[in-house]
């Protein structure tokens, strides 16, 4: 289980102050696969990286009682100026993995080939959510968050990171973020939506996106 319990958080933009969650408590339980709903400047991206324990909270607490992955397609996951090898072998000691199990794993899976040992700074935004992704599927965890990276790359790549989540998911949870509701759809049995600062759950992802459906017509109006 991951728990938030009364969590809220903030940040200031050239706009003034952003609210992303306003005092909310809320679970994501074992055995489920979510994904989350919002416009564009929600907070979605800020909301995987609160359940990563990779931004702080603003006022509040989280607990987490399964082991969590990174968010793939985060940058702020690597050091710029270490190779992607290296970052591959920082994660796999800090995640206690086997480190050559790591190393062929994100080889062979990232397709980076001579990449693999340049800085990651010098990478394409595909080619780091290709390393992201590989990095996360090589090592075990209970929940993997998602943010849109299946969807980087060919289509026969996709096809692949499609099949290998599918894999994951067998055996894992999986929290995701995405602008494709046929991808929401392919992976998530609940949904949730976050608007102004509020999120609410569904026990179905259709029921999550009539809602979402009506927020962005609202917005519109």
């Amino acid at each position: 289980m991951i728990y938030f319990r009364n969590v809220s958080k903030a940040y200031r933009t050239r706009k003034g102050r952003h609210l992303v969650l306003d005092n909310q408590s809320f679970d994501f339980e074992i055995g489920h696969n979510y994904g989350i709903l919002g416009a564009n400047g929600a907070g979605k991206s800020t909301l995987l990286r609160l359940v990563s324990g990779a931004e702080p909270v603003s006022r509040g607490r989280i607990e987490r009682r399964v082991r969590v992955s990174f968010p793939l397609g985060f940058a702020g996951t690597f050091n710029g100026y270490l190779s992607g090898r290296q970052n591959a072998k920082f994660l796999a000691r800090a995640y206690g993995a086997d480190l050559q199990k790591v190393l062929d794993f994100v080889w062979d899976f990232s397709e980076l080939e001579a990449y693999f040992d340049m800085p990651f700074n010098t990478y394409s935004s595909g080619m780091k959510a290709k390393l992201s992704l590989g990095l996360s599927l090589a090592i075990d965890f209970d929940v993997y968050l998602v943010d849109e990276v299946t969807e980087v790359g060919d289509a026969r790549f996709r096809q692949k990171s499609a099949e290998a989540f599918r894999s994951r998911a067998r055996q894992s949870d999986i929290i995701m973020v995405s602008h494709n509701p046929n991808t929401i759809k392919a992976y998530c049995d609940r949904g949730a939506v976050l608007n102004n600062g509020q999120i609410e759950f569904y026990p179905t992802v259709e029921e999550a996106m009539k809602v979402h459906s009506k927020n962005m017509q609202v917005t519109d109006e």
